[in-house]
């Protein structure tokens, strides 16, 4: 996060076990408002990259069957490929 963004004070309700486990991780001397920034800043910037990732595999797989007709158009005018054994 930005050092200089301005912040807003809000209030969540969590349960005890999950505190714990945030206190244990982030140690005595940390902010628990710090970490659970950071985790949600992460957690949104992994489902953006999701986001655009399905978009894009949606858009290659709608195009699929176009550039594989091309991709088979551009092969039939390929010359015959052959290997001579080194044998």
């Amino acid at each position: 996060m930005n050092k200089g963004m301005t912040k807003a004070k809000t209030s969540i309700t969590l349960s005890v076990p999950l505190l714990v486990q945030i206190d244990k991780l982030i140690g005595e001397h940390a902010s628990r408002s710090a970490y659970i920034e950071k985790v949600l800043s992460n957690h949104l910037r992994d489902e953006a990259h999701q986001t655009a990732y399905q978009r894009d595999l949606r858009i290659l797989n709608e195009s699929a069957d176009y550039f594989n007709r091309e991709m088979e158009e551009v092969l039939r005018y390929q010359a015959p490929v052959t290997f001579e054994s080194e044998e």
